[in-house]
Formats: C-alpha cells, sequence, structure tokens
C-alpha cells in the first residue's frame, strides 16, 4: 500500500503532485546576473523528466539584502521572464516547481552588507565578520513589516511566473530560523523567551504569505526538527514550531535539522568533505576559512539512512499537517517506510542530484537503492562557476551558467 501511495497522485492544498517525491531545496549555484541561468533550467527539468512529483528551487532570496552569496537568486520583477522560463521547463516535463523563498539575516558569507545585518537579536556576527559583517541588529516592527511583506512579493512573483509552490525556509540559521532558535533569539518581548512567542513572526510571514497566494500555489515550510547542538532548539521546540505553522496554514511542512554554522553534519547526517571544500574554494579564502572553522568541533559522524526518523517520528505524532520526511533517504524501502509511517511525502537532495533520473528508476523496479554516497563532495559546488554536481557524474557545462534563463 506504501509503495501504491508513494508513486500516487497527491494533493497537496490547492495543486496536485502527480506522485510524493518532493526534490529538497538545496543551493545549486546556478544563477547569472540575480536570476536563474539556463543551467538551472536544465537542472530542474531533468529532475521532472526523471519523475519527481515536485521539484523546489533554491535559493529565492526575498531581497537583495537576503542573499548569503553573490551568485544567488533575488526574486524581483525585473526576473519574471526567467522565472517563466524556469517553470514553463518543468511543466513541459510533467512535474510541479516550488521557490524556496529565504533571507539570509545575519547569515551573510560571501559578500559585503552595508550597516549590521538584521538578526532576531543584535550581536557578534560570527556567520559573516570574515566578509565585513561584523555586527548584527535586533529586527523592530517595521523591519518585521518590511520583511514580511518582502517574503509575499516574492511569492506573488513566483506565483505570476506560473509556480505551482512556495517553500519558506525556516532551518538552517537564516532569518526566520534565527528567530525560532534560541542560539540567535535572545529576545525578552513577545518575539522571544519560550519556543510559542520564538515561532510567532515566522507564523505571521507564513499567514501573510497564505493569505496572498493560497488559493492558487500550495505554501510550504522548511522547519528543523531540531538544531542539534547544545543551547540550540530541540525536538520539542520542533514539534511547537509545527504546531503554529498548521495553525498558521502550512499546506506541507519539510522536516529538516541543524544549522550552517553550528552543526551542519548534523543537518547532512555525516561530515562534510574538507578536501574537495579546499578544491573548489582555493580561490576564496576567506570562505574556505570559515567552512574550516564552522567544521572545526564537528563530531565524527558516519552516515546513517533515515537519520532524522526519531526527531521526525514525534513530530508526525503531535500534527495533523501534511509533513515530508527528509533525511538519509536512500531507497524505495526507505520512502515506502516513510509513508508507511505517516509522512505525507519523501524529500531528498542528494541522491537526485546523483542521478535525476533516480524517481522513474525506483518506480519502474529498474534499481533498488541510490548511488548517492552521502560523501557530500556536491556541496562545494555552490561555489563552482558550473554550479552543484555529483563528483561521481561528468561536470555541468559552465556555458550555461553564463546565460539568463530566457535568454
Amino acid at each position: 500500500m506504501a509503495d501504491d501511495m508513494l508513486f500516487e497522485p497527491f494533493r497537496l492544498g490547492p495543486i496536485t503532485l502527480r506522485n510524493r517525491v518532493i526534490r529538497a531545496g538545496a543551493n545549486e549555484g546556478m544563477v547569472v546576473e540575480g536570476a536563474p541561468s539556463r543551467a538551472l533550467v536544465k537542472h530542474h527539468r531533468d529532475l521532472a523528466a526523471g519523475g519527481v512529483g515536485l521539484t523546489t528551487v533554491a535559493y529565492g532570496a526575498v531581497s537583495d539584502v537576503g542573499r548569503t552569496l553573490p551568485n544567488q537568486v533575488w526574486l524581483r520583477p525585473e526576473i519574471l521572464p526567467d522565472l517563466r522560463a524556469l517553470a514553463d521547463a518543468v511543466h513541459r516535463e510533467g512535474g510541479a516547481i516550488s521557490y524556496q523563498l529565504t533571507h539570509g539575516g545575519s547569515f551573510v558569507t560571501s559578500r559585503r552588507v552595508d550597516g549590521p545585518t538584521m538578526s532576531a537579536s543584535s550581536g557578534f556576527n560570527k556567520a559573516g565578520f570574515l566578509r565585513g559583517n561584523f555586527w548584527h541588529r535586533a529586527m523592530n516592527r517595521a523591519d518585521m513589516e518590511q520583511v514580511a511583506r518582502e517574503f509575499v512579493d516574492a511569492a506573488l512573483l513566483c506565483r505570476d511566473a506560473g509556480f505551482d509552490a512556495v517553500e519558506l525556509h525556516m532551518g538552517h540559521g537564516y532569518l526566520l530560523n534565527q528567530f525560532i532558535s534560541p542560539l540567535s533569539n535572545r529576545r525578552t518581548d513577545v518575539f522571544g523567551g519560550n519556543a510559542v512567542n520564538r515561532v510567532r513572526f515566522p507564523a505571521a510571514v507564513l499567514a501573510r504569505v497564505k493569505d496572498a497566494v493560497g488559493s492558487r500555489m500550495a505554501v510550504l515550510a522548511k522547519i528543523n526538527v531540531a538544531d542539534g547542538v547544545p543551547g540550540g532548539a530541540t525536538v520539542e521546540d520542533g514539534i511547537v514550531t509545527a504546531q503554529a505553522l498548521e495553525a498558521a496554514g502550512a499546506d506541507l511542512l519539510v522536516l529538516s535539522g541543524g544549522r550552517n554554522v553550528e552543526s551542519g553534519w548534523f543537518m547532512f547526517g555525516s561530515n562534510f568533505a574538507m578536501d574537495e571544500m579546499e578544491k573548489v574554494l582555493k580561490g576564496s579564502w576567506i570562505t574556505g576559512l570559515m567552512l574550516k572553522a564552522a567544521q572545526a568541533r564537528a563530531p565524527r559522524v558516519d552516515f546513517r539512512e533515515m537519520y532524522f526518523l526519531d526527531y521526525s517520528r514525534r513530530i508526525r505524532a503531535a500534527v495533523k499537517v501534511p509533513l515530508g520526511y527528509l533525511g538519509g533517504v536512500s531507497s524505495p524501502h526507505n520512502a515506502r517506510q516513510a509513508v508507511a509511517e505517516g509522512f505525507d511525502a519523501v524529500v531528498m537532495a542528494r541522491p537526485l542530484i546523483h542521478d535525476p533520473a533516480l524517481v522513474a528508476k525506483w518506480r519502474n523496479g529498474a534499481q533498488d537503492t541510490s548511488g548517492c554516497t552521502h560523501c557530500n563532495r556536491c556541496v562545494p559546488y555552490i561555489y563552482h562557476p558550473a554550479g552543484t554536481w555529483c563528483v561521481m557524474n561528468p561536470p555541468n557545462d559552465p556555458a550555461l551558467n553564463r546565460i539568463r534563463a530566457s535568454a
């Protein structure tokens, strides 16, 4: 039964997906002039042709200062033709497409921002200081209104471009997660303190987006099941976050975990490949130094399948909102297990970077596992001129990453 459900149409808010497999949002590095490149179109078209129900484009910054890297899309009206080219390409292959809407807040690692970056609280910016972003400031009500409006405007732009869904990124240490996580949020007002207060602003943003586009688009959110380090958000906090977003109208929550600076190993379920990082970043010593520092205290972690399952089960038991299981899905057996345990979708990134046609192969029985070894050598290639690819495959064509999608 779980096998049948995995590959049958799935109703997600106002849209219907052809199956329950979602390509997780993960930075592609396929951007030119702050707009999608032809490489990004090819990447997501290949995923749709390979059978995913929904492919998620990342990282879609809702404002210029919301970008963490120079080569990220900034969602603005000028790039509407490029967004349409991207959505149309996925639709022609029978897939649905979502844009991951994000604001980096204080997590701006590869570009200089004028003045202190925004965050839940003020203080020294450990994520951005090597680029000259020494401080971050606590957002006030006017800042919150501005950011909420930027998320709404980005969602409306995606709607006009023909996207089927948007996913609000509330994990991994980006701005909305900076409110949710006690690692970043030290406020003493109604937006700080306990877990209920810390999720108040992110939930309000989701409710605004839902009101604006929810009749035509699915509205998802990516959250942390836990931060994975002492002093960070726990699974109990994750339950509170899920309950608040359920009340705000989320159509599905993608259950991830970890923070980019404090616990990347927890996020990926295995350690970064620092030798590959050094190779790709040899011309950017500042970014390389920052990544090395972030990994200096990482424990040794050996990959295991379904590494977020215990956390995710607890959230599944606490809410009725549809949930997408993410974290160590390596085989149809893993995917069927997730569906059988009550998760509404299965969400993957690395196995689909390794093989965009994996879903079709699983469905027709041509393959019963993934060739991805979860070595994390694909991760550094978000900084590469050709964009992300699996090192076990031929490299991307860098020429495609120098041409805008609509050109």
